[in-house]
C-alpha cells in the first residue's frame, strides 16, 4: 500500500454527517422506502431489500434520500459490539431514505473511495476506532460529532479502490450465490405447490391439456379426483400424517460428549423463511444436551414456530433442543417432506397447536399429526428427483460462500493495515476462482 494518513473522517466527506428521520408507527406503511435498524444488522451491503415505508416531503427528499455508496452507521445498539455498525447502500430501483438512530456518511467521490471506507470499519482497526467512541448509558451509543473527528486511514485513492475492489468481488460472489439459492428455493417450492397443493397435473390430465411435464412423469398422474374427508384429492392418492413419511431423528447427545469443534446450530443461526442454513457456530463451551444432526437432515425451529425457521442441515453437527430434527422415512419422500415442513401452512398449523404464553413451543407430536395428501411412491420419488439438484446445489454454493468470506476476511485487515500488497491479493484471489 502507499503512503495512508491518518485524517479526521470528516475530511473524507462529501457533506456532514446526518441523522436520520423520526417517522412514528401510525404513519409507516406507505410511500419512500426506509432504512431502520433491522436492515443495518440484517444486511452489510444495503439494495433491493424489504423494508418499512413511511411519508416523505419534497423538502425531507432533498435532504434524506440516500445514493449508492452512502455509509450507514448504527447510533444505538442494546450491545456493545452493534453500536456503530456500519452498512453500505448500494443503491435500489426506488428512493430510499433512512431513519433516526441511523447516521448517514457520504463520501467525497473525487478523493475518496466509499467502499473502502465501508471495509475500513468492518476491519479490526475500523472496528477498535469505532469502539473507541462507543458511550453507555442506558444503551451503547456513538454521536455523530465523534463520529466526524476520528482518524481514519487515507491512502492514495488508487490502491483504496483497488483494495475495495478485490474485497467487493469476493462480496459479489457471495451474494450471486445467496440469490441463486433462493431462485432455487423458490422453483422448488412453486413446484411443490404445483403437484401437491393446487394438483394441476391431474386437473391438466382430466380438462383434457397438456401437464407441460416430460411423459414419464405426467404418465404417473391420474386423470381426475376423487372426494375425501380433505376435499377433492387426487384419484388414487390417500389421506395421512406428515408422520406417516418422517420421523423424528432424537439422537441426544451430553455436551462432554461433543468435540469443541463440531458445528453447532442454534436457533439464532437459522434465517427465516430460507430453507439455506449458511450460518452456524462450533460447539466449544456448550453446557447442556443437544442433538445429532446428519447433512441433509430437515431442521425445524420448534420455539416460536411463527418465526419460520426451517432448513436443511449443510453438515454433520449438533443442534438446540429447540430444534426439531426431522427426516423422511425413505429417502424419496425427501422432497414431499420437505415441501411441507418449510410450508407457510406447516408453520401456521405448528403455531396454532404451539403452548406457552411468552415461549410458545410445538411438539414433534403435534407436527406429526399435520394431515396431508399422500401421492403413491412413484410421485414423490419423481419430486425428489426434481428438487435434490437443487439442494445439492444450495448446499454447495454456502460451502463456497464461507470459503469466499473466510478469504475475504482473511485479506481484509492485511490490506487495510498494507501488511499485504494488492498485486498479491489478486493473486491470491485467483487461486480460490
Amino acid at each position: 500500500m502507499g503512503v495512508a494518513d491518518n485524517i479526521p473522517f470528516s475530511k473524507v466527506l462529501a457533506a456532514p454527517l446526518r441523522n436520520g428521520l423520526t417517522r412514528p408507527k401510525a404513519v409507516r406503511g406507505e410511500g419512500v422506502k426506509m432504512v431502520n435498524m433491522g436492515e443495518i444488522f440484517a444486511h452489510e451491503r444495503i439494495g433491493e431489500v424489504p423494508m418499512d415505508r413511511v411519508p416523505l416531503s419534497g423538502r425531507e427528499r432533498d435532504s434524506y434520500l440516500l445514493e449508492p455508496g452512502d455509509l450507514l452507521f448504527a447510533r444505538q445498539s442494546l450491545v456493545l459490539s452493534g453500536a456503530g455498525r456500519c452498512s453500505v447502500f448500494l443503491g435500489a430501483s426506488e428512493p430510499v431514505t433512512f431513519e433516526s438512530h441511523i447516521i448517514r456518511a457520504r463520501i467525497d467521490k473525487t478523493t475518496s473511495d466509499p467502499f473502502f471506507y465501508f471495509y475500513f470499519f468492518r476491519s479490526r482497526a475500523g472496528r477498535d476506532a469505532i469502539e473507541s467512541i462507543v458511550e453507555q448509558v442506558a444503551a451503547a451509543g456513538i454521536r455523530g460529532s465523534d463520529l466526524a473527528n476520528l482518524q481514519v486511514l487515507k491512502p492514495p485513492l488508487r490502491e483504496q479502490r483497488a483494495i475495495a475492489h478485490i474485497l467487493g468481488t469476493l462480496d459479489d460472489k457471495i451474494e450471486l450465490n445467496r440469490r441463486m439459492n433462493e431462485t432455487l428455493e423458490a422453483m422448488a417450492r412453486a413446484l411443490f405447490k404445483s403437484w401437491f397443493v393446487d394438483f394441476d397435473p391431474v386437473r391438466a390430465k382430466a380438462e383434457g391439456r397438456d401437464p407441460s411435464l416430460p411423459k414419464h412423469i405426467a404418465d404417473l398422474f391420474p386423470d381426475s379426483f376423487e372426494d375425501s374427508e380433505l376435499g377433492e384429492i387426487p384419484k388414487g392418492w390417500e389421506i395421512g400424517t406428515l408422520g406417516d413419511v418422517a420421523d423424528q431423528s432424537r439422537r441426544g447427545v451430553q455436551p462432554d460428549a461433543i468435540d469443541a469443534s463440531t458445528p453447532y446450530i442454534a436457533l439464532e443461526h437459522m434465517p427465516k423463511r430460507c430453507i439455506a442454513l449458511s450460518e452456524w457456530g462450533t460447539a466449544d463451551g456448550l453446557e447442556s444436551n443437544k442433538f445429532e444432526f446428519k447433512r441433509g437432515e430437515i431442521l425445524f425451529g420448534k420455539l416460536r414456530p411463527y418465526f419460520h425457521k426451517v432448513g436443511v442441515a449443510p453438515v454433520d453437527g449438533v443442534c438446540s433442543t429447540d430444534i426439531v430434527v426431522v427426516k423422511p422415512r425413505a429417502e424419496h419422500w425427501f422432497g414431499f417432506v420437505l415441501g411441507h415442513a418449510s410450508s407457510e401452512a406447516f408453520v401456521e398449523y405448528t403455531n396454532a397447536g404451539s403452548t406457552g404464553t411468552k415461549m410458545p413451543r410445538t411438539s414433534w407430536g403435534d407436527m406429526a399429526r399435520y394431515p396431508v395428501v399422500l401421492p403413491p411412491d412413484p410421485i414423490a420419488e419423481a419430486f425428489t428427483a426434481q428438487i435434490r439438484p437443487s439442494v445439492t446445489r444450495i448446499l454447495a454454493a454456502i460451502h463456497e460462500s464461507r470459503t469466499l468470506a473466510a478469504l475475504r476476511d482473511t485479506l481484509l485487515p492485511r490490506l487495510i493495515s498494507g501488511d499485504l500488497r494488492v498485486r498479491d491479493a489478486e493473486r491470491l484471489q485467483e487461486v480460490q476462482s
